[in-house]
């Protein structure tokens, strides 16, 4: 069987701000939107992608991520705003009903969109990802001291010598991630800049947000998702507080199943990358 052809990159009017979209479209297929983690970008799904069915598929850049378009002057970054990315681009690309995976950062937003739009998400696959680390009311003051802190900080780019290094960066951040999946994001997700090379994402990501949701909000927002749910972690993964991982397990009644772990860091989906295919593959496609 020939080997499917890989997405296409376009860019959608997002009322104004250029969002980056791969596309592979495929007629009778189920359309699933893959949603990357924070500073990285669509391509970290890669690995993943010829282990899957001939799905219909999205893959999206977040705004300032990836190739996307960075928000204009004196604007800054929104967890909300990343679910009307999600919109957005099902708009933009004309699907009406998807499946959403999501990373990371991405499973959070697919989570917020499932729960906010029921009727366009048929079901949510969550890779290291269940929810914010949305804390105690208390600390809504503090972090809106610390946005006001950070505004005033220059969004400053740091320039890497060269691919390799900003590779080597990254690894620095994320000790299990492979070396052939940090070039693959470094090679994907830096631009020239200086006479070497700086990430394509906004610096200003890096801020605090003003506003987040406390862990009653979080809640409250998840009990609003209706579509089938499963959660693949890695064995060597970040995960909250063991007391808030069973509260937001149980309190997630379309979960199918228990979380399936899979051996490998953060990033399970570039390190075991068949594995987790399968996982994907044998859900949408039950609920295709």
């Amino acid at each position: 069987m020939p080997a499917a052809p890989a997405p296409e990159s376009r860019f959608i009017d997002a009322q104004g701000l250029a969002l980056h979209v791969r596309h592979r479209p495929v007629d009778g297929a189920p359309a699933v939107l893959f949603l990357h983690g924070w500073l990285d970008h669509s391509h970290s799904f890669d690995p993943v992608l010829p282990h899957l069915p001939a799905w219909h598929l999205a893959l999206v850049d977040f705004r300032g991520m990836g190739r996307s378009g960075h928000v204009g002057g004196g604007a800054t970054y929104h967890f909300s705003d990343y679910t009307l990315d999600v919109e957005l681009a099902l708009d933009g690309l004309g699907l009406k009903q998807v499946h959403l995976v999501g990373h990371s950062l991405g499973g959070i937003v697919a989570l917020a969109y499932a729960a906010a739009r029921p009727e366009r998400v048929k079901s949510v696959s969550l890779i290291e990802s269940l929810g914010p680390s949305a804390g105690a009311p208390a600390v809504a003051l503090e972090r809106l001291r610390s946005f006001l802190n950070d505004s005033h900080r220059p969004p400053n780019r740091k320039r890497y010598a060269s691919v390799e290094d900003a590779a080597a960066r990254l690894r620095e951040n994320n000790p299990t991630l492979p070396e052939a999946a940090a070039l693959l994001l470094a090679r994907h997700g830096t631009e020239p800049f200086e006479g070497g090379v700086a990430f394509t994402f906004d610096p200003r990501h890096r801020r605090r947000f003003g506003m987040s949701y406390d862990e009653a909000q979080w809640l409250a927002v998840q009990g609003g998702i209706t579509c089938p749910v499963q959660l693949i972690r890695g064995s060597d993964g970040l995960a909250p507080p063991e007391e808030v991982l069973k509260r937001r397990l149980d309190a997630l009644p379309t979960l199918v199943g228990p979380p399936l772990m899979i051996p490998g860091g953060h990033h399970v989906h570039m390190e075991q990358p068949e594995a987790v295919a399968r996982a994907l593959a044998g859900f949408v496609t039950d609920r295709a």
